[in-house]
């Protein structure tokens, strides 16, 4: 089973608040059980609000950075 770690970024230091996901199927879906938002994989470095570590069996640890979406930054 793989979990996934979340760094939070929305307060924009690079040492955010760290929630564990052990069940998710995807590093969005871990992203959104951890903080509540849709996030997707590309968007302006304002828009950052995550970063998701994860290693699937027999692979290394990958990360991505989930922002928010583009809809959703006209909101805030």
């Amino acid at each position: 089973m793989t979990s996934y770690r979340i760094v939070d970024c929305r307060a924009g230091d690079s040492a955010g608040q760290e929630i564990t996901i052990a069940s998710a199927t995807s590093p969005e879906d871990a992203a959104h059980k951890a903080i509540g938002e849709t996030l997707v994989r590309s968007g302006r470095k304002s828009d950052l609000r995550v970063r998701v570590y994860y290693q699937y069996s027999g692979q290394t640890l990958s990360m991505v950075r989930l922002y928010a979406k583009a809809i959703d930054r006209e909101q805030l």
